[in-house]
C-alpha cells in the first residue's frame, strides 16, 4: 500500500523541483549571437528570472558580449561595459532582476542588430507570489525533506 504512494510524493516532487530550476538559454537559438538576428524578437516570448543563463554562441574573437547600461545601450556604445566578452562562447548567469543589456562592441555591429536587452523577474517563470509574500528559493531542503519522507514510506 506504501508503495503507491512513495510514487504519488517523487512525482509531486520532482514537479516542484522542476519548477524550481533555472532555465539556460541559447541567445538566438541555432543562429547564435551573429549579426542580422533580431534579438528583441527573440526575447519577446520569453519570461527570464534570476539564476537563468544566457548562453550566446559566435566565433571567438569576430564579436563580443558587452553588458552595459540603458544609455550605453540606446548609444551602441562599450566604453562603461560592466563585462565584457570575446571568447565565443559566453555564459551570462541573471544574478539581480531589473533591466539587462548586451550589445556587441565591435564596431557597427550593434547598429547592425547585435544588442538584446531582457527583463528579469526577481520570480521563477515571471510568477508573482500569492498574498504578497515572497517565494521560498530555496527548494533544496523542501525536495530533500519530501525524498527522505519517501525513502522512510518505501521502506515500511
Amino acid at each position: 500500500m506504501a508503495k503507491p504512494l512513495v510514487l504519488v510524493t517523487l512525482l509531486v516532487v520532482a514537479g516542484y523541483a522542476a519548477q524550481a530550476s533555472a532555465t539556460a538559454y541559447n541567445v538566438g537559438d541555432s543562429q547564435g549571437w551573429t549579426t542580422g538576428a533580431d534579438y528583441t524578437r527573440w526575447a519577446s516570448n520569453k519570461a527570464f528570472a534570476v539564476g537563468d543563463t544566457l548562453a550566446f554562441s559566435y566565433p571567438a574573437k569576430a564579436h563580443s558580449v558587452t553588458e552595459v547600461s540603458k544609455s550605453d545601450y540606446d548609444a551602441c556604445s562599450g566604453r562603461n561595459a560592466m563585462r565584457d566578452d570575446d571568447n565565443g562562447n559566453t555564459v551570462v548567469t541573471l544574478d539581480s532582476p531589473g533591466w539587462h543589456y548586451y550589445i556587441c562592441n565591435v564596431p557597427g555591429h550593434c547598429a547592425a542588430g547585435m544588442k538584446l536587452a531582457v527583463m528579469v523577474s526577481a520570480t521563477p517563470n515571471g510568477a508573482t507570489p500569492s498574498g504578497g509574500g515572497a517565494l521560498v528559493p530555496a527548494m533544496g531542503s523542501v525536495v530533500a525533506a519530501a525524498v527522505g519522507a519517501a525513502i522512510k514510506l518505501a521502506l515500511l
